[in-house]
């Protein structure tokens, strides 16, 4: 599932879709996101460690590994090139190596059992971006799952690199300007920065810049921002932000690097150690099967890297297979379309649970969907059994099950 993740860009690159990119965003030029007339950036990110372990490296070393890791805001044309572009020509004598590691609709509890394989797998990251705030609202992920997946990811990253920088930023949607003009702060932008808080990371709160800048007149979200996946005038908002961050950091002095500890976790339950672990560990009886190029057959949409790839899965009420597996926490990353059914499952001898497969865009893509089915387990050796419910919801057309990968927390 590598295919279509990673895009490497290299030094003195041509940019020919930035350029055409730039074009587009000079009709917002006459903005404050252009001017930098409104409210500053500066209020919306905060400043604890300077990236002082990414300058010494851009100092000391030729080859430098920026990578970002995120959902369709990051997957999309934007920012994030415009970051790629800017840290290129900052620094000329650099040879970038960028890991574009966005995937449309997932959030942090994919990005922790995927971290390894599409990221870590790639070799010394040097400074990553991170971002699921987004995602983590439409795709109802509970809270404490929210914190155990970003500690997991934060941990997880530092273990392979202990010098690794990283900056963890929640982007805008209508859910966070509502509670921000409620009173309210968003529970996914408020867990984002807990995990920043604690680790000591830059935090970019992107959700509350959006939010003030729109009740400061300085644009709209209907005429200007216009869409979570943001208009070029939003992408170059989201862009600026990052450059006065950037900039604030890289403008000082190299210190000495100081190789760091991690501090004890927010929670011991957290997915530090979260992979994929392959469909062909599960045990199963009649009705499932491998198909080890699967795409689909009913004219639907997919997504890269879950399509044309080995899928373990099933049609057929009754149908059983069971996982061994060791570690804390387990779950499945499936595709979901529009005959995705429901499934009944338990972990050892604990009490059995059903989970609708079928997501509000089922009938529209063949959705990549990741699904905790526990968690918090005692360390040790477990079996996970999922069997196809005969039940199954009034929109779907059948009771599929299709699993990618398997999601294990291990020891």
């Amino acid at each position: 599932m590598k295919t279509g993740i990673k895009t490497t860009l290299i030094q003195k690159f041509t940019f020919v879709m930035l350029f055409a990119c730039a074009c587009l965003f000079a009709k917002g030029q006459d903005k404050s996101v252009i001017t930098n007339t409104g409210l500053p950036y500066r209020n919306y990110y905060t400043l604890v460690n300077k990236l002082n372990n990414f300058k010494h490296v851009i100092a000391t070393r030729k080859n430098v590994t920026v990578t970002f890791l995120g959902g369709s805001i990051t997957y999309n044309p934007g920012w994030r090139q415009m970051v790629c572009k800017y840290l290129t020509d900052r620094f000329p004598n650099t040879d970038f190596h960028f890991i574009a590691a966005g995937i449309p609709s997932l959030g942090s509890l994919p990005h922790a059992f995927r971290l390894q394989r599409d990221i870590l797998d790639s070799g010394k990251i040097d400074l990553m971006f991170i971002e699921a705030a987004v995602n983590d609202r439409v795709n109802h992920t509970d809270s404490i799952t929210q914190v155990r997946a970003l500690e997991g990811i934060v941990r997880h990253a530092k273990r392979s690199n202990p010098y690794m920088d990283l900056i963890m930023m929640a982007f805008a949607d209508p859910y966070k300007t509502s509670d921000y003009n409620q009173g309210l702060i968003p529970p996914e932008i408020a867990n984002h920065q807990m995990v920043a808080e604690h680790y000591n990371l830059l935090f970019i709160n992107l959700g509350k810049e959006v939010r003030d800048k729109i009740n400061n007149k300085e644009f709209s979200w209907e005429g200007d921002f216009k869409d979570i996946h943001p208009a070029p005038f939003g992408q170059q908002l989201y862009f600026e932000n990052i450059k006065s961050l950037l900039n604030a950091c890289l403008d000082g002095k190299t210190k000495k690097t100081i190789k760091p500890s991690l501090p004890k976790p927010l929670d011991k339950a957290n997915f530090e150690h979260g992979s994929y672990y392959n469909i062909s560990n599960a045990r199963y009886n009649f009705g499932w099967s491998i198909d080890n190029n699967w795409k689909p057959t009913d004219g639907l949409g997919t997504r890269a890297g879950f399509v044309n790839v080995p899928v373990l899965s099933s049609v057929t009420p009754g149908s059983a297979l069971s996982l061994p597996f060791n570690g804390t926490a387990v779950g499945i990353a499936i595709i979901s379309g529009s005959d995705a059914g429901i499934i009944s499952y338990r972990v050892d001898d604990g009490p059995e649970n059903m989970v609708d497969l079928y997501t509000e865009w089922s009938s529209m893509l063949h959705l990549p969907w990741y699904l905790l089915l526990g968690s918090n387990l005692k360390p040790g050796n477990h079996v996970l059994t999922i069997t196809i419910n005969q039940l199954k919801n009034k929109n779907s057309k059948g009771n599929a099950c299709r699993i990618v990968n398997f999601l294990v927390n291990k020891q």
